[in-house]
């Protein structure tokens, strides 16, 4: 297999400050600590980092600090898919003007029940307006957030006719058979799991690695597990890793998972600041971020 982009990527919390604004400083050096700790890339502006909840001039000031910090261009996979096709062209087109070339594109997600043919048409619109040949795209489903799901037809007629630029997906549906069934149409194609627990079987099948949000936490098994895959002498590693990695996500997920995430990467690093989350979002109450510290400090 051929795979344009392969390797374990972060979808990155966004910290903020104590007014509620993007805290770049804090950001930047967790990016740092992300790509230490074995993370190939980070992928800023997904879900876990909140990005609907920020305006275009904060995603773009975000993605501005991150490069002009040092954080390499080339390992930046930030989101710029929104509901509002120019918008998705402005965003995309600051990305590149970064030297971004890789992005994470949701459909719009508005409106429900759209048709194949309405979402190939909107990809379409952005991808020829932004007219770049350097980018590459990769599709992000998740139908659990957006309400819009990306059919494997709709998959196949976007690989077709931009064949090097729509170039992967992140399949945060948890759907393994979905994930099977997309490599097995299109091997070359990038899959990547947006659930870490998939992350072995994916690899295993044909994936391409995983864009997830316990890799804030558990970089470095998700990169043992990426890594030795295949090696059958270091089986019991990757299995003990892959397990550590199901422990996190599992207490990840017993809480509303993007605050617990932002608050177990404060345990992490004995920052508090991590547990500020914006609205809707809220953080975790006194008592649930207590048992979550218990929990936390059990985990292996």
């Amino acid at each position: 297999m051929s795979h344009r982009i392969t390797g374990v990527f972060s979808a990155a919390a966004t910290p903020l400050t104590a007014d509620n604004t993007p805290d770049l400083t804090l950001l930047t050096d967790h990016c740092r600590r992300l790509l230490a700790e074995g993370c190939h890339g980070v992928a800023l502006l997904g879900t876990t980092g909140e990005a609907n909840s920020f305006s275009g001039a904060e995603r773009r000031a975000i993605l501005e600090a991150a490069v002009k910090a040092g954080i390499p261009a080339d390992r930046l996979l930030p989101g710029t898919g929104v509901v509002a096709i120019p918008e998705t062209v402005e965003l995309t087109r600051h990305a590149l003007s970064l030297g971004v070339t890789k992005v994470v594109m949701l459909p719009p997600f508005y409106y429900k029940g759209v048709s194949d043919d309405g979402l190939f048409a909107a990809y379409s619109q952005v991808l020829e307006k932004v007219a770049d040949t350097r980018l590459r795209v990769i599709l992000y489903h998740i139908p659990q957030v957006s309400g819009v799901p990306l059919s494997l037809p709709l998959i196949g007629r976007l690989i077709a006719a931009f064949p090097e630029t729509v170039v992967g997906i992140k399949e945060s549906a948890g759907d393994f058979n979905n994930m099977q069934a997309i490599i097995a149409a299109h091997p070359d194609f990038s899959v990547l799991a947006g659930a870490d627990p998939l992350l072995l079987p994916l690899m295993k099948a044909g994936g391409a690695g995983c864009i997830t949000a316990t890799s804030n936490l558990v970089a470095d098994s998700l990169r043992t597990v990426y890594d030795h895959v295949h090696d059958e002498a270091r089986a019991a590693d990757v299995e003990a890793a892959q397990a550590r990695i199901n422990a996190y996500r599992t207490l990840s997920n017993s809480y509303v998972q993007i605050p617990t995430i932002k608050a177990m990467v404060g345990l992490k690093t004995g920052n508090p600041a991590w547990k500020r989350t914006r609205a809707p979002l809220m953080p975790l109450s006194e008592a649930d971020y207590a048992a979550l510290a218990d929990s936390y400090a059990k985990l292996p």
